[in-house]
């Protein structure tokens, strides 16, 4: 570009505003203003301030109800600061950018090259003042939107901790990489966004007003020079800073095997970006050089260079490295770089404790082979969460307007003082049942406004009709649990909003002793308790006037929001992620609601990324909706460090620190003081029902499917991986859920709540290849945290194959093995059909899988739903099990496993696993024509002179019921069967009664 200055411009372009309008000139003259017009706008304005103003009062209203002010003010403090810096520093750059072009334009004489641009300088100058102020304005505005974003990132940069591990490549602190690298890129990105932002306004305006002139020739003047080279110089810088952090950034990124450094990283890309950095200062100082040399030549030259550098030592030569050193010898250059990413994904992961032990398997069931294992068969789980919802909604709702979750929760309580493995459901509001008529504003938010009570049913148990076997159970009726608050006001399916404690008219559950109902009002201390200013905020907040005109609404209500146990959580910690799944439990009287909460990072080094919501969604993530995958996001790190609870009838959120050495935790709790309990403080009462949770177990698997290989050398190759098995019960390709229950592994002496997987290689072999375990018992009731919570236990199948989940089930529903059960002398495959054509719908359960005998033992319970009548729910009707390559099925498990075991499988005396009487006689199945027997009946012989009228009646009775229950088992009907089955019981003790009794021989 030329350095010569120009002549005076063609027109005024000087800073003072040209005069005053001359009288009749149109043009000039102002706009007529329409007072309507002007008022409407002003009331608009009026409108959108009045409801961010409720918004935000209502939101501090929210959090000042749950006690976490702390946080609300924490963000927006943080939010505000962020977005005032960083909108600011963006519009002094772009305002500086125009103002210094604007007072440095020359003055030159007209020409041909400028002459062009001055139409456009007169139809900017009449907005020129405006467009100084607006543009910087609106370009700050968006600016700080986004750096206000960043609040979480840059408060874990002021409040991060060390972790007390270096990383093998740089000598660093991961600390850094999880705490500091996150704040410093993003610096640097936003730095390189106001730079160019202010480079492309400066070069803008100076072409604008002369100070650039595209002509014949590019020329420029001497302060357009200074002014963009001064700009040039400084992003370069920037750039040069952002060359020498991405060697940090190498130690993340993600490539085709690992994730992290490998060895062309390592010798060739790391050395060449501090090349590229030292290249890019020396070309700053080339752009710096202009100010005295006049010339753009130096600053092109380094351009120029630096573009070769780029690309020659950061493209090619790194490329060759890879296709000419690495790739010929690439198993024993990257073996060690392959280790760390081992080392790191099984740390970040918390797999690194795992114990693995060889698992030599048999295939064959041997005789009384359960004998040493007889701890394990009572704790089997037969009552599915997943399959039984429709039961309790039909047994257990009461009304149309109670629902349950379609997947129910497992947990422990002690029943008997035993520890019971439990299905357990909260009984919650469902305004669609709610019949249409009684729908308005009033019944949906003042009326009915609260679940009632939890229903919970023993796990491994069942009645003789195939009901679960509850103890805690009917509305107004106290069970197992004893005494507690039973109304849910918080719940997963509670209402949007409901206002109480006002008009004392809160439906509380139907009348037992007639067709009226209970009401309740309110006493609890959730919610936000309204008077006229904040009734008008919520009015506006949620577009309904009833908050003002209706009289159900007065000074004693509260209104109740945010209700659901993840919304609350995740409102008062915005730093955690959330496992898919809150549930139920009864504390100290009260019902709590349950979730893990976990602190992750992408930014541990090596570690293998993981995406959050595609490991952790399954057949029933998929097919369900109480149960969800958790949120999206790419993790590498991921940590369970909090247990939080929802009270269900006052809100209340309470936080406790699980994991006491995260550092990530350390810093969030450093961030927000106060807001997390300690460890010491969860009462034993709670302790209890805390459970491994069920997304950090899937998470875990789904990377134990390469990285239960440590061997660097093995994991290079492949061909030790595995993968989670399809769920073999649903038609599509879903990967098979973990499932609760009690076992005890090998190296266990008595079972323990535990979650379990399976694995099978990859590939289409449907066999077993692991078996994965983990103890859930958090605790017991002395409130300490058990030493063996956590402990992952993986067994590696060796010796003899044992079938995958899939081949099991597709054996169990064609065996042609008839059952050793007299009630169901068919086999599986001709029941099935049976019940079908009898219009019934036969559903596989969980299919559990244990580790007993010596082998791994299958259990799958089976149940039956008649497939069109209104009211039909699933029911327990039998069970099938599998061993090695035999399958066996009965109505109870207790016969099935002594069928497959053969002898005692070791269950109680008396009880076969389901909660039934140990003689078969008392499992009628559909089909069956044998007269069931009582167990425990004994043939009486005569004495003395029977009561004729009174046997033969019981006879007749018995007679008739077993003619009752063998009609409803044809119909599909149940619980009709069920009451023959009472009825018939009945008749025959009365026979017996009425029987000649046997004299008791006396011996001499």
């Amino acid at each position: 570009m030329s350095d010569s200055n120009f002549g005076p411009p063609p027109g005024n372009f000087n800073d003072d505003d040209s005069g005053p309008p001359r009288r009749g000139d149109a043009a000039t003259l102002p706009p007529t203003r329409r007072p309507l017009v002007t008022s409407l706008v002003v009331a608009a304005a009026l409108l959108v301030v009045v409801a961010i103003a409720a918004q935000f009062w209502t939101e501090v209203l929210w959090y000042q109800s749950v006690g976490f002010s702390g946080v609300f003010s924490t963000q927006v403090v943080t939010k505000i600061l962020l977005g005032l810096v960083g909108g600011l520093l963006t519009a002094a750059m772009v305002w500086s950018s125009i103002h210094f072009a604007f007072r440095n334009r020359p003055i030159y004489a007209p020409s041909p090259d400028t002459q062009a641009m001055e139409h456009y300088r007169q139809l900017v100058e009449p907005m020129r003042r405006t467009a100084t102020v607006a543009a910087p304005l609106a370009v700050g505005l968006f600016a700080g939107l986004s750096a206000a974003t960043q609040w979480d990132t840059f408060l874990l940069w002021r409040n991060g901790s060390p972790f007390g591990t270096t990383d093998p490549e740089f000598g660093l602190d991961i600390g850094f990489f999880v705490f500091d690298l996150p704040w410093i890129n993003f610096v640097v990105a936003f730095l390189t966004m106001i730079l160019v932002i202010g480079f492309i306004t400066a070069a803008f305006t100076h072409y604008l007003y002369g100070g650039i002139v595209a002509g014949t020739k590019m020329r420029s003047t001497q302060a357009a020079r200074v002014h963009l080279s001064v700009i040039a110089a400084v992003l370069v810088l920037v750039r040069a800073v952002a060359f020498w952090v991405d060697r940090y950034n190498l130690a993340t990124a993600q490539s085709t095997k690992i994730t992290g450094i490998q060895y062309t990283e390592s010798h060739a890309i790391i050395p060449t970006k501090g090349i590229l950095a030292i290249a890019a200062v020396m070309c700053a100082i080339m752009f710096l050089t202009t100010i005295w040399t006049r010339s753009w030549r130096l600053p092109l030259v380094g351009v120029a260079v630096l573009a070769v550098i780029v690309v020659a030592v950061g493209g090619i030569y790194p490329a060759l490295v890879q296709s000419l050193k690495v790739r010929p010898s690439e198993k024993s250059l990257e073996v060690p770089f392959i280790q760390r990413n081992i080392d790191a994904t099984r740390a970040a992961y918390g797999v690194d404790q795992i114990k693995v032990a060889s698992y030599d398997t048999k295939t064959v069931a041997t005789q009384n082979a359960l004998r040493d294992d007889a701890a394990t068969v009572p704790g089997i789980r037969l009552i599915d969460p997943n399959v039984v919802s429709p039961t309790f909604k039909q047994l257990e709702a009461s009304k149309g307007y109670y629902q349950f979750a379609d997947v129910l929760d497992v947990d422990r309580y002690q029943i008997d003082g035993k520890s019971q493995d439990t299905v357990i459901a909260a009984r919650e509001l469902d305004l669609n049942g709610v019949p249409d008529a009684q729908r308005n504003w009033l019944n949906d938010h003042t009326v009915y406004t609260h679940g009632y009570g939890v229903v919970a049913a023993k796990g491994n148990t069942r009645e003789s009709d195939g009901r679960p076997t509850f103890f805690e159970s009917q509305i107004g009726t106290q069970g197992a649990l004893g005494k507690y608050e039973p109304r849910i006001y918080f719940g997963e399916n509670s209402p949007e909003y409901s206002i109480v404690g006002g008009n004392k008219q809160e439906f509380d559950y139907p009348d037992p002793k007639g067709t009226g109902q209970i009401n309740y009002t309110y006493a609890g201390t959730g919610g936000v308790q309204l008077d006229a200013i904040k009734r008008l905020a919520y009015a506006v907040k949620y577009r309904e006037i009833n908050f003002l005109l209706s009289d159900a609404v007065t000074n004693d209500s509260r209104v109740l929001d945010h209700r659901t146990p993840r919304d609350r959580v995740q409102r008062v910690a915005p730093w955690l992620t959330l496992d898919g799944n809150a549930y139920p439990a009864v504390v100290d009287g009260r019902v709590l609601w349950v979730l893990d909460g976990y602190t992750t990072s992408a930014n541990y080094p090596y570690s293998e990324n993981t995406t959050l919501d595609s490991v952790t969604e399954d057949a029933v993530t998929s097919t369900r909706t109480s149960v969800r995958a958790v949120q999206a996001g790419q993790v590498n790190y991921v940590r369970n460090s909090v247990k939080a609870t929802v009270d269900a009838y006052d809100g209340t959120v309470t936080l406790y620190q699980w994991d006491e050495k995260d550092p990530v935790l350390k810093a969030w709790m450093s961030i927000f003081p106060g807001t997390v309990k300690p460890l010491s403080d969860i009462k034993g009462s709670l302790m209890s029902h805390l459970r491994y949770p069920e997304d950090l177990f899937k998470v875990q698997r789904k990377l134990l499917e390469k990285y239960h290989d440590k061997d660097a050398a093995s994991f290079y190759g492949g061909q030790n991986f595995w993968r989670v098995p399809d769920d073999p019960t649903q038609a599509d390709a879903l990967p098979q859920p973990p499932y609760y229950l009690s076992l005890a592994m090998p190296d266990q002496s008595s079972p323990a709540f535990s979650l379990t997987s399976t694995f099978m290689p990859t590939g289409d072999r449907n066999v077993l290849s692991g078996f994965l375990a983990v103890d859930g018992d958090a605790g017991s009731e002395n409130g300490k945290k058990s030493p063996n919570y956590g402990t992952l236990r993986l067994l590696e199948t060796t010796g003899g194959t044992v079938n995958g989940p899939g081949q099991v089930y597709n054996d169990m529903r064609s065996s042609a093995v008839s059952s050793k059960d007299p009630e169901l002398p068919t086999t599986l495959a001709q029941y099935i059909g049976t019940t079908n054509s009898n219009g019934n719908v036969v559903i596989f359960g969980n299919q559990l899988t244990l580790p007993v005998g010596g082998g791994l033992l299958y259990v799958q319970p089976i149940y039956s739903q008649a497939r069109s009548q209104s009211g039909s729910y699933p029911r327990l009707v039998a069970v099938a099990v599998s061993f090695g390559n035999k399958i066996a099925w009965a109505g109870s498990l207790d016969l099935a496993l002594n069928d497959l075991f053969g002898g005692s499988s070791g269950a109680s005396a008396g009880d076969n696993g389901t909660g039934t009487p140990s003689n078969p006689g008392t499992t009628p199945t559909p089909g069956s024509t044998a007269t069931p027997t009582p167990s425990g009946t004994a043939t009486p012989a005569p004495t003395g002179t029977p009561n004729a009228a009174a046997l033969s009646q019981a006879l007749k009775d018995a007679e008739t019921a077993y003619a009752d229950g063998e009609a409803a088992l044809k119909r599909g009907d149940f619980a009709a069967y069920g009451q023959a089955q009472t009825k018939l019981k009945d008749a025959l003790k009365r026979a017996v009664d009425a029987s000649p009794q046997t004299a008791p021989t006396k011996k001499p």
